[in-house]
């Protein structure tokens, strides 16, 4: 028993430092353990490409701004801006592309100065939401996100009582199909419609495909901690597939796995704390595509057919473009299964009741920081009995502790001896090893499912708690919470029994200060959160232990 317990310590002190190296390497930017290191910016951002089905000249001008492209093609059109109460929005008339978006209501973290960018196109970073039409016919020119089309004259500024805003750009090619794309922008919101309108101008019939595209560097936002893991990355999601993850990785391997056809769903670039998404009416048909356009640049797309169009013929096709927060319930009213951009991973079961119990204690509480500590005391109350079976194991653990070291001094030439008669004080006393082992193990998918729910929650952002928390998405800029929070785990130790072996006693003692040095770097709402946790677990403990004798042995 001992021998084993001793191999577990070691295992997870080995890993504890071999993750902390990695996280560190990650942390300066230096090849990782566990993967390749985060791909480096493109030299230059390219325009995205178009999907397949665009003829191959328009396909390689897609790569405008990369050294291999035609210096034509560099060349960018009209510089259209929109602002509302929520967002600042900039458009290239080259195909109608949105290129740029700031979210009015979010800081950035990495610079307190400006606001969250989500879209953006400069020398670091790609992402923009495009749109065009593709045929199957081959040599047919149709509209697409490379098209130079016309900016319609309107207003660019929401004003006081106006409760949207539109933004018209049009364009031809030169088989006579005209496109007219319209973005509407809704106060308070952050869906945009935006209406594709097709005519058909030329002498004969077209079968247009429109395309609903996500473009996108590969790099992670910038200002993210090295010292835990969001996803960032293309996803789909179907009713047969449910919600799909892309690596980019796998996009690179040619190995991404996804539903490539059904009748619903939507597409998405996923990042921490928000999400870009296009959505389409449902029932209709749609195709999913993704792909690599250049060096750490990739695409998303969805594809539905407008059917035939005869010489003369027109259609009407809505869409819907959702860029902002990942905000739970608003996401889930938009569309089915958009709420789970917000990632908890494996724990989702979990983690969205524990949001929603969070939630609710927030309208009561008014603040998001006194709402995690409430959360984590209505969980330890649930928890209670268990706890207190697990906590009087540790304590007659402790209490037999003097005879079990007595044991070992006097038949320490003798381990198989020794094994024997700690198994009979263990009877004696009915002293359980692991009794306090089973207890802990049942509670962890619950504290590990809130873990998930403070990261991702983009309600923490800028969410204050007391004093010097400003912010419970970012890191205590004093360090308190963290300093305070190691203390409580040292003292934990002391309440806890002594292991026999002095290396596991050392141990005992490494472990909570290894693990303290990351919490340096976690955001605050999850330092209070475990800080919380530990005060409130050495309460309990601490009770049980003078209740039984055993706090001075």
């Amino acid at each position: 028993m001992t021998d084993m317990r001793r191999t577990l310590l070691w295992v997870v002190f080995t890993m504890s430092l071999v993750l902390l190296y990695d996280a560190w390497n990650r942390h300066n930017g230096q090849p990782t353990l566990f993967g390749m290191a985060a791909p480096p910016a493109a030299s230059a951002v390219a325009a995205g490409s178009a999907p397949a089905g665009v003829p191959a000249a328009a396909a390689t001008a897609a790569l405008a701004g990369t050294p291999s492209a035609p210096a034509a093609a560099v060349a960018a059109g009209e510089r259209v801006e929109i602002a509302t109460d929520r967002v600042k929005a900039v458009f290239d008339s080259v195909g109608g592309t949105l290129v740029r978006m700031e979210l009015l209501d979010y800081r950035d973290n990495n610079d307190r100065s400006r606001n969250v960018v989500l879209f953006e196109r400069d020398g670091r970073r790609l992402y923009l939401a495009q749109t065009g039409l593709i045929s199957t016919q081959g040599g047919l020119s149709l509209p697409t996100h490379l098209t130079p089309m016309s900016v319609v004259p309107g207003p660019r500024t929401l004003q006081p009582g106006q409760d949207t805003l539109e933004l018209r750009f049009e364009g031809r090619s030169e088989a006579g199909v005209r496109l007219v794309k319209t973005y509407t922008f809704t106060r308070g919101s952050y869906l945009v419609d935006v209406k594709h309108e097709v005519f058909n101008e030329g002498a004969l019939a077209v079968l247009p495909q429109l395309y609903l595209q996500l473009a996108r560097d590969g790099q992670p936002p910038e200002g993210e901690s090295r010292f835990y893991f969001t996803f960032t990355g293309p996803a789909v999601y179907t009713e047969q597939g449910k919600f799909q993850k892309i690596q980019f990785e796998d996009i690179d391997k040619g190995k991404a796995e996804f539903v490539k056809q059904a009748g619903d769903g939507w597409v998405a670039m996923v990042q921490h704390y928000f999400a870009s998404a296009w959505l389409l009416p449902a029932p209709q048909p749609r195709e999913y595509r993704v792909a690599k356009i250049a060096d750490n640049q990739y695409t998303i797309a969805m594809v539905t057919p407008l059917g035939e169009l005869a010489p003369g013929a027109s259609s009407v096709h809505q869409a819907r473009l959702y860029a902002g927060p990942q905000e739970e319930h608003r996401l889930a009213a938009l569309a089915p299964g958009l709420d789970l951009v917000k990632d908890y991973g494996w724990f989702t079961m979990l983690a969205k009741p524990l949001f929603w119990l969070l939630d609710q204690l927030h309208k009561v509480i008014g603040n998001w920081g006194w709402a995690i500590v409430a959360l984590v005391v209505l969980l330890k109350i649930a928890f209670y009995w268990l706890n207190a079976s697990a906590y009087r194991s540790m304590a007659k653990m402790k209490a037999v502790n003097p005879r079990v070291m007595e044991l070992r001094e006097r038949y320490k030439d003798e381990p198989q001896k020794m094994q024997q008669e700690m198994m009979r004080i263990y009877r004696e006393e009915k002293v359980n090893p692991l009794g306090s082992c089973l207890p802990i193990v049942v509670q962890m998918p619950f504290f590990i499912a809130l873990y998930w729910v403070l990261l991702s929650s983009v309600e923490m952002r800028n969410a204050p708690w007391i004093g010097w928390i400003t912010d419970l998405a970012d890191k205590d800029p004093w360090f308190i919470l963290p300093i305070l929070m190691t203390l409580s785990s040292l003292f934990q130790v002391w309440l806890n029994p002594t292991p026999p072996d002095p290396t596991q006693a050392k141990m005992m003692w490494i472990m909570p200060l290894v693990f303290s040095f990351m919490f340096f770097f976690f955001p605050a709402g999850l330092v209070l959160y475990w800080l919380t946790n530990n005060i409130l677990s050495i309460a309990q403990q601490w009770f049980i232990n003078k209740r039984l004798g055993v706090l001075n042995k």
